[in-house]
């Protein structure tokens, strides 16, 4: 197949690579959905390294030997392109207790730093020579692929992110994830809670153990909306090899060196959209792109709602279970390209994790109805934060903004009375504009940072009063 062909291709030529093509699976608006769709098959695809090599890592992050840290340690059972996994043994109480240990590959940092440049270089000659691709900031998406890298390069990172989805998610039903042994973990190396469970993916395996697979396939993507809306920062990294699911039937996602953070201002922005879309309010789906400034002000609002109807109006002839909304995120994507509308990774990062989720679920349930299914979770979040309820807390939030600004006003008012004596006494006395002039307001501006910006503002328009009131 064509999608094992390139992913093999990508393999071969090393870890930093694998992981080039991981990051880009992400990101099909650079590459394309069917380019996205090859790479995503690099899950799994990278040998193992010996045991020696990362019994040195581990005793050489945590400062303690191998015997003292574990009871047993055994071979690699999984490998990818930044780290493998261990299965081991720590004593708890008296008794050995199984943990899944994840080890750093030997040399990746320097191999990646070294192929980075490379990246650089390509990014650089796109945005130079192809102005169409400008759009898609290619030395942004580089930029952001060396810093989630480098990130997961550090797998205290991850173990902090396994524990923040933890909490976030202790109270809620049908889903968790490890927990992270912190005694056991350092830069590189991760250790946590060893997951006896059925992938996912094995859908014979999961009905042989008598799970519900519709109720999975619910669970799984009430979960993926909830952590995006309530919590604003989810697993994006949920394709089937790093979803199990427990003997109790909980959803367990492992691996989390990928995830995605969205402030409240795109988690309404998302919701917004949704309910819009939902109601067939198209001129609000428009209106929400303008005023979160995603979608330039030259634009006509009336004309990107036609737009917007193009996709919506197909989409509500269709049955329900058919409807995908994560085609749905897609096509409305592939619409703001007509209106300039910046790449927002954060929220292409989003979508393309909804695109697998929802390609989980409905292996799980081929029926599967997306919109019934989220209708709770993305009206519930509506009704907290776009209601009443949601008036309330921008009202606190908007008088904690303001009790700050008020302790400033002191402050603010000294410093615009200096600059209006400062001011007078130019118009007065005429202005003196040399080197030391010139030396004495980059130190101000070093020393005042923003106030030193808007002094240098008020001086240019005195000037042009001043040239005003002479001519």
């Amino acid at each position: 197949q064509r999608t094992d062909r390139l992913a093999d291709a990508v393999a071969r030529l090393g870890p930093s690579y694998v992981k080039l093509g991981q990051f880009l699976a992400t990101r099909p608006d650079v590459v394309g959905n069917d380019i996205a769709l090859d790479l995503s098959w690099l899950q799994d695809k990278m040998d193992t390294f010996p045991r020696a090599a990362a019994a040195a890592a581990i005793e050489g992050s945590l400062g303690r030997s191998l015997d003292d840290l574990f009871v047993s340690f055994g071979d690699p059972v999984a490998a990818a392109s930044i780290a493998q996994v261990h299965a081991a043994e720590v004593m708890r109480d008296g008794a050995p207790v199984k943990v899944a240990v994840k080890v750093i590959r030997p040399g990746v940092r320097r191999r990646f730093n070294d192929d980075l440049e490379s990246y650089f270089l390509a990014a650089r000659l796109q945005e130079r020579f192809v102005p169409a691709t400008r759009r898609l900031r290619p030395v942004e998406v580089t930029e952001t692929l060396a810093q989630t890298t480098k990130i997961e390069m550090d797998l205290r990172l991850e173990a902090a992110a396994l524990s923040e989805l933890g909490e976030n998610t202790r109270e809620d039903p049908g889903f968790r994830v490890p927990a992270v042994d912190w005694e056991r973990t350092g830069r590189d190396v991760l250790t946590m809670e060893w997951i006896d469970g059925i992938k996912l993916s094995d859908v014979e395996g999961l009905r042989g153990a008598g799970h519900d697979l519709k109720a999975l396939a619910a669970t799984l993507v009430q979960s993926f909306l909830r952590h995006t809306l309530r919590d604003g920062f989810f697993h994006a990294d949920m394709h089937p090899g790093n979803l199990f699911v427990d003997a109790a039937g909980t959803v367990v996602a492992v691996d989390l060196g990928i995830a995605g953070r969205l402030g409240r201002k795109e988690r309404r922005f998302l919701a917004e959209i949704l309910y819009g879309f939902i109601t067939r309010d198209y001129r609000r789906v428009a209106e929400v792109h303008f005023e979160a400034g995603y979608v330039p002000a030259r634009h006509d609002v009336a004309a990107f709602a036609q737009a917007i109807r193009a996709i919506g109006e197909p989409i509500h002839g269709q049955p329900a279970e058919t409807i995908s909304m994560a085609r749905l995120l897609t096509l409305l994507f592939e619409v703001t390209e007509l209106f300039d509308m910046a790449t927002r990774p954060e929220l292409v990062l989003l979508q393309k994790t909804m695109v697998v989720v929802e390609g989980v679920a409905r292996t799980l349930d081929p029926a599967f109805n997306m919109w019934r299914t989220a209708e709770p979770v993305v009206g519930q979040w509506i009704a907290d934060n776009l209601g009443p309820r949601g008036i309330l807390a921008d009202a606190r939030e908007g008088a904690g903004a303001l009790f700050s600004l008020a302790r400033q006003a002191p402050e603010l008012a000294a410093r615009t009375e200096r600059l209006s004596r400062e001011i007078d006494a130019m118009a007065e006395n005429g202005l003196r504009f040399d080197a030391a002039t010139a030396d004495a307001i980059g130190r101000a501006e070093a020393r005042h940072g923003r106030w030193g910006r808007v002094a240098l503002w008020v001086i240019a328009l005195a000037l042009v009063w001043i040239a005003w009131k002479v001519g």
